[in-house]
């Protein structure tokens, strides 16, 4: 791949400015787990580090192949067995964000639930600052329509020159019923209209997710739980639409598994299991998407990234190494 380098800036990696920690309690198996994100080299990708783990590989880079259950939430594993789940919440923040490269060192196989939304992630990485890398950053360009379809529920991908979901949902749960949200999340959309979207529940699911050993961790500090009409958190919503903007939240970090994408996802009664069944029909067509960059835009970038320091002829290196 040849890139010419007249045309630059183009936007470009990004990684931690410093390192940040996150604690609390894991959302389905219950146990308090400890996570640091740590800054990472040019073209390292997100990996997720099993401090916990020393007899077997530990390491566990997302990737969209990487994806080995997404009942409830979404997990990835490695191939020596070593798993982490509920990646979703903490995987929107750092889409919004725009960071490419990251080490999470986490003691246990679970992510902290931490408020059921991904605010408290964003304030981390917001804290930390984000930092730019000499090298251009590899979007996903899609080509063409593609669309996966599951009963009366389906996902759909379409070409377009930013990321923006269009998300519909429609529960029988007078409490719930059918929403819409259509958003652009880059860091500033992402902050103001999704990151404090929390995830819900209905109560007569509550009991089973228990009995089968999951949603241990719940609370009403970490998880919306409806009754029919009722909201049984004590607060309330945050939004009137609480509940969509969670989803869409959900589809920003699924989708972040297979990387920065440039195209209009569609998703209408769609979870996780349909959200990775879009990704892999995207990715198993080799019409349907390429590889591309961006130039630099304000908008993209946000005032949150600072740069690294970088010369023409390191940037060139890089370039041609893709």
């Amino acid at each position: 791949m040849t890139i010419d380098v007249s045309v630059m800036p183009v936007q470009r990696q990004a990684t931690l400015g410093a390192s940040a920690t996150c604690e609390g309690v894991a959302l389905h198996d219950g146990r308090d787990v400890r996570m640091v994100m740590k800054p990472a080299p040019v073209g390292t990708g997100i990996v997720f580090i099993r401090t916990d783990i020393s007899d077997r590989e530990n390491d566990i880079l997302v990737r969209a192949d990487a994806v080995t259950d997404v009942t409830r939430c979404t997990t990835i594993s490695n191939y020596a067995g070593a798993s982490v789940s509920t990646i979703e919440h903490f995987m929107a923040a750092l889409s919004a964000s725009g960071v490419d490269n990251l080490y999470i060192e986490i003691d246990g196989p679970e992510l902290p639930a931490m408020d059921g939304s991904s605010e408290q992630f964003l304030r981390k990485i917001e804290a930390a600052g984000v930092l730019s890398q000499p090298a251009p950053r590899r979007y996903i360009k899609v080509l063409k329509p593609v669309e996966v379809q599951v009963g009366q529920a389906y996902a759909r991908i379409d070409p377009h020159h930013s990321l923006h979901l269009d998300v519909t949902i429609d529960f029988a749960d007078a409490a719930i019923g059918r929403q819409r949200i259509e958003i652009e999340p880059d860091v500033k959309a992402f902050r103001g209209r999704l990151a404090s979207a929390r995830t819900f529940a209905r109560a007569h699911e509550v009991a089973a997710l228990r009995e089968a050993g999951l949603s241990l961790g719940g609370s009403y500090d970490n998880a919306i739980v409806v009754d029919g009409d009722k909201v049984l958190n004590p607060d309330g919503l945050r939004y009137s639409d609480e509940f969509v903007r969670h989803k869409a939240l959900d589809l920003l970090g699924d989708m972040y598994v297979g990387g920065p994408l440039l195209g209009r996802v569609t998703a209408v009664r769609a979870g996780h299991a349909l959200n990775h069944q879009l990704l892999l029909a995207l990715f198993a067509d080799a019409k349907a998407w390429k590889f591309t960059h961006l130039a630099t835009a304000k908008s993209l970038s946000d005032s949150m990234i600072k740069s690294a320091p970088v010369s023409v002829s390191a940037l060139e290196e890089t370039v041609s190494a893709l």
